[in-house]
């Protein structure tokens, strides 16, 4: 491999890494709200709980919670899509 390979791989590198952080930035900014058994739970879609609300018994939060960490990796994988698309991997 010589040179010009190598720099090439760089700028490859670089290019993923600068769109994975943009797909992360736009997850952050998307919010995912779910209700589920008299809760209410408001979550970004990179996974950071912004707010609970309702039922205080902890298994129906806990389901709505989960419930909402489903919304959000789906909605991460449809994001996703788009850069491994990109890159040229085998299955993805």
């Amino acid at each position: 491999m010589g040179l010009m390979d190598n720099m090439k791989q760089l700028g490859d590198l670089k290019k993923m890494r600068d769109q994975a952080m943009e797909i992360q930035k736009k997850l952050s900014g998307i919010k995912i709200t779910v209700e589920h058994k008299g809760v209410t739970v408001v979550m970004t879609a990179d996974q950071k709980v912004v707010s609970i609300d309702g039922e205080q018994d902890f298994n129906k939060i806990t389901e709505a919670v989960n419930e909402a960490l489903k919304q959000t990796q789906k909605v991460a994988a449809e994001e996703m899509k788009g850069l491994m698309g990109g890159l040229g991997i085998p299955g993805m």
